[in-house]
């Protein structure tokens, strides 16, 4: 998955690239006259707006500098008044937009005004619900809020190279106390509109809040971090001691206060999974669906489509473990003691995470004598493998994309959780990385972010999950396809898997959200259909409780990204080359599936077919 704080409202980089192939590159550059220019200028207008609102994002991006150098010392504001402000600014520039004369466009230039139309249509529909942030019902969760983001932005994110580089992280840290507090007001006026995360979400957002705020504000990662990075450039200047008192007299307080407000929020929390609960919750499932999916698909019709392809994993996961001899009991029984097994796991220890690091970035070693025969074109930008930060990995998923900045000074990375390496078996790894890393997102978001031919509101745009994890999951397939498992039979089992984990994902989020499941029958599911461990269940449905709809959106897009192969064989028959079609469909950058539809229709077309 993509890093939830690039993901959501206003961050997934997206950009156009050139082929090889003369017809195609010509469809890919922007098209000529005034119409073309006039709507880059209102992109151009549309995103100095948003950016002297996001100061993170600015960093994100690697854009603060310049003119944008004030937002190196700032974090984004989480007030009320400023949750507000943005759906009047999201309407007005749809508003905006739309009186653009979309008629006069084509090519590029009209899948790029509707890429952003419908991002700005689809975020528009959440300005009735007065609670939550978009798509993310709750401020606070074990999965939102500054305490999870902050630390690890400041820390991986924040440039320290000179003074004003260490000033600016000193007063990006005060900045944080006024964040948390601000949360602090949101939470209770959702709270006064019944908007209450259920007791478990509420019970590990606690215990994180707690991890943070455990050590002795020294050793706070917050000090540690300005401390070390300010001693190793060698700048004059007791940073750690600035920063302890920061973290001691205003961050950890903020914090405390922060645990008081949810642990009086948890003794009358109830203990029901969904949103259905909420005020408005089904209407607001059904815009979560749309923003997750990119579709007008309903919760039955994602429900169905993962019950299918559960079924059609199933028989397959089935015929693999029998060939290894693996007959007794249920096919999730069966996965469940392969990653029991000892000789597949790593030690529990710093050494044992060290090696499966280390035999991660083997594997993308291993994949690049595979990738000329499947793209033309590759980033430029290096891929790193690290590990979830310790505060964070207890409520984060197994993985998690990070985009490189748009300026090349900080590479693309894969993080990956090794809270428990019990959760990782030898043979689960490889898809893993393929889905993060390479041909995955790093091969979609890194590509499109070297390319000077998009706007910057589609290089730094809305996300689209459904097009971008679904081209992660069909790039765990496609290894598949390269033969990368043609000798390693568990290493398929493992990506079969990671497909009906998916398609498993599609039933339970529409469970939870439009057919009223609890947390344990969700995760019963979950466990019975994947084979995967209860502990690593438990949190993957906590996540889906307080992200609705964005679980249905790997399996919905992979489909689609497969079916757009697969239409392209057909129509051009010997004609079809695989590079063209990737090139074609990552050349677009993410967008909604209906407009990447079009866009694979009209290269089609161009191609005679």
């Amino acid at each position: 998955m993509l890093d939830r704080r690039q993901f959501i409202g206003s961050s997934a980089a997206f950009a156009t690239l050139a082929f090889h192939d003369p017809s195609a590159h010509a469809r890919a550059q922007p098209a000529t006259g005034g119409g073309h220019e006039a709507l880059n200028a209102l992109f151009d207008v549309f995103m100095d707006e948003r950016l002297s609102k996001a100061p993170e994002q600015l960093t994100v991006l690697g854009l603060d500098k310049d003119k944008y150098l004030w937002a190196r010392r700032e974090l984004d504001d989480a007030s009320l008044e400023r949750a507000a402000a943005a759906k009047r600014e999201n309407a007005s520039r749809l508003t905006r937009l739309r009186a653009f004369p979309r008629a006069g466009l084509r090519g590029m230039d009209l899948a790029n005004y509707d890429t952003v139309e419908f991002h700005m249509e689809t975020l528009h529909r959440f300005a009735p619900f007065e609670f939550g942030d978009g798509p993310r019902p709750y401020v606070l969760s074990q999965l939102t809020g500054a305490y999870q983001q902050v630390p690890t932005f400041l820390d991986r994110q924040h440039r320290i190279e000179t003074r004003e580089d260490a000033d600016a992280y000193l007063a990006r840290l005060a900045a944080f106390a006024r964040v948390l507090d601000q949360e602090i007001e949101r939470v209770r006026h959702d709270a006064a509109l019944k908007v209450v995360p259920p007791d478990f979400i509420l019970e590990r957002a606690i215990d994180q809040l707690h991890t943070l705020r455990a050590p002795e504000p020294v050793q706070s990662i917050l000090v540690t971090s300005v401390a070390q990075r300010a001693q190793k450039r060698g700048l004059a200047g007791d940073y750690g001691a600035q920063a302890t008192r920061i973290v001691s007299g205003e961050i950890y307080p903020a914090l405390e206060r922060q645990i008081e407000l949810l642990s009086t929020l948890r003794r009358d929390a109830v203990h029901e999974a969904g949103v259905g609960r909420l005020p408005h919750g089904p209407e607001f499932y059904q815009v979560a669906l749309r923003f997750a999916t990119t579709t007008d698909m309903n919760a039955e019709e994602v429900h169905q489509l993962g019950l299918e392809q559960a079924r059609e994993l199933t028989a397959r996961m089935d015929g693999l473990l029998r060939e290894q001899g693996k007959t007794e009991g249920t096919v999730a029984e069966r996965m469940q003691a392969l990653a029991r097994d000892p000789q597949y796991l790593y030690p529990n220890t710093d050494p044992g995470r060290q090696q499966i690091l280390d035999y991660c970035n083997g594997l993308l070693v291993a994949l690049q004598p595979h990738l000329p025969q499947y793209f033309r074109i590759l980033p430029k930008t290096p891929v790193e493998i690290r590990r979830v930060p310790a505060y964070t990995e207890a409520g984060a998923p197994g993985g998690y994309y990070q985009i490189p900045a748009l300026d090349g000074s900080r590479p693309g990375a894969f993080y990956i959780n090794l809270r428990d390496t019990a959760e990782l078996p030898r043979w689960s790894l490889p898809t893993l990385v393929h889905h993060e890393a390479a041909p995955g997102h790093h091969f979609q978001l890194a590509l499109v972010l070297e390319m000077p031919s998009l706007p910057l509101i589609r290089k730094a745009g809305g996300g689209f999950s459904a097009n971008t994890e679904g081209w992660a999951l069909y790039a765990e397939q496609l290894t598949d396809e390269m033969g990368l498992y043609d000798d390693d039979p568990l290493g398929r089992l493992g990506m079969l898997q990671s497909a009906i984990f998916r398609a498993a994902r599609c039933v339970v989020d529409t469970g939870l959200h439009a057919k009223g499941w609890s947390r344990e029958r969700a995760i019963d599911y979950m466990v019975s259909t994947s084979g995967q461990a209860r502990t690593e269940m438990t949190t993957e449905v906590e996540r889906y409780c307080t992200w609705p709809g964005q679980a249905t959106s790997y399996k919905v897009g992979q489909t689609r990204w497969l079916r757009l192969r697969e239409e392209s064989r057909r129509r051009l028959k010997d004609k079809f080359d695989i590079r063209d079609f990737h090139d074609t469909g990552l050349s677009a950058a993410p967008m909604p599936l209906t407009v990447l539809d079009r866009v694979v229709d009209e290269w089609l077309r161009g191609r005679g077919v």
